[in-house]
């Protein structure tokens, strides 16, 4: 018997693995305190919660359509109507098992084996893996902090090349939790429609942005692009990460595609998640989401300080998602020594950067302040107390190998 080449590829995803050895120390009596989830603290909104109790009196739940609930679907639409000012038509819209889904689905319906996906180093690392599952390349552009380590409009003309078949956005972006300028982010859209790729943007964070200048909510792409594809999640801005529930939005010419694919892959979204999801859209639901998005500025504005006390700056200041992606060189370790010491020694769980491309790989490290006000303290504390141990042993052998 054998393991395929594609499953042995397959790197592990670190944040997982950093969380799993922060269990095992949990459970044989350490306190951890795991900063390196993105997991928001908060739950399901209530009326979600309540829906959800309601779906369990012995009521029969079924499958439902492939493409989700009609009724959920007709939500989801509303939503962008009223947020964005876009008319969707919900037969666009694919209800899926988390936004992971999602962009399985996608990937499967628009890359072939040679085909070439732009995406910005650092990214989130399961869109590479996907790409390279479907025989895609990957096509990592390291950034910088002048484009806010994002992609700009320069660097995929740059990168373009004639095997090129779609660009892959994530505004705001994990691990940073910086958005990209939306005039800069038509740029690419238009650059990528003229040459007939897809975009792919993951707006899983856009509802945890801050707003712009001049107050007005954060944009979706679709109100430039209507053809772009869509990824969204009920994860992260209405705080349901253990119900597994995203969706996507299509252009016309895939929606017939992906209902075939998701038929195969997984038939259907969970039936009780999808009706309890819809109480996610009650204006009482919406007002407590909104609230939670304002507490999560204040505490990165909490970790921000926290994080410059220590001399671990942050290299971008984040707008947008629950991330501080910080720079550990003056520490002389690098992110994944880091992040092992800083789980062994100090009982903090972190991220480091070798998840999310090679460009920062070895220099940063990813923070999420998803975790309470108490938590965030509490790891700070923590982080100090080892930054300063681990500096003054430095110190200590340097003084030693020069006498």
């Amino acid at each position: 018997m054998k393991i395929s080449e594609r499953a042995q590829k397959v790197e592990p995803f670190y944040a997982m693995d950093f969380a799993r050895r922060a269990s095992e120390l949990t459970a044989a009596g350490r306190r951890v305190v795991t900063l390196s989830l993105g997991e928001p603290d908060f739950g399901a909104p209530p009326l979600v919660r309540e829906a959800m109790r309601a779906m369990m009196d012995g009521r029969p739940l079924t499958y439902t359509p492939a493409r989700g609930l009609p009724e959920l679907r007709g939500d989801i639409a509303n939503f962008y109507r009223e947020r964005h000012g876009v008319t969707i038509d919900p037969d666009r819209i694919v209800v899926t098992s988390g936004a992971s889904s999602a962009l399985l689905l996608v990937l499967a319906a628009t890359t072939d084996p040679g085909d070439e996906v732009i995406m910005a180093d650092p990214s989130y690392p399961c869109n590479r893996q996907l790409v390279e599952t479907f025989g895609g390349r990957a096509l990592m552009v390291p950034t910088t902090a002048t484009s806010r380590l994002q992609l700009d409009d320069a660097a995929v003309a740059q990168a373009w090349s004639s095997r090129t078949s779609a660009v892959m956005i994530a505004t705001p972006s994990n691990p940073t939790g910086t958005s990209i300028p939306f005039e800069e982010l038509e740029a690419i859209c238009t650059r990528a429609r003229d040459h007939g790729a897809w975009r792919i943007v993951d707006e899983i964070y856009l509802y945890l942005s801050d707003p712009a200048e001049d107050g007005t909510p954060p944009r979706s792409v679709l109100e430039v692009d209507p053809d772009a594809i869509v990824i969204n999640s009920f994860s992260k801005y209405f705080g349901m990460t253990g119900w597994r529930l995203g969706w996507a939005i299509l252009p016309e010419v895939l929606v017939s595609v992906a209902e075939r694919l998701a038929t195969n892959y997984f038939l259907c979204a969970s039936t009780p998640a999808q009706l309890a999801a819809r109480a996610a859209f009650d204006p009482a639901s919406l007002a407590v989401c909104d609230e939670r998005r304002r507490e999560l500025v204040e505490r990165r504005a909490f970790v921000l300080d926290g994080l410059n006390r220590l001399g671990l700056p942050v290299t971008v200041l984040p707008n947008g998602a629950f991330y501080a992606y910080f720079d550990v060189s003056a520490t002389g370790m690098d992110s994944w020594t880091f992040c092992e010491r800083a789980l062994e020694v100090a009982g903090v769980s972190l991220t480091p950067g070798r998840d999310f491309g090679p460009a920062t790989s070895d220099t940063h490290v990813r923070l999420s302040y998803a975790s309470s006000r108490e938590e965030l303290a509490e790891g700070l504390s923590r982080l100090g107390d080892f930054v300063r141990s681990e500096l003054s042993l430095g110190l200590e052998a340097d003084a030693s190998a020069s006498s």
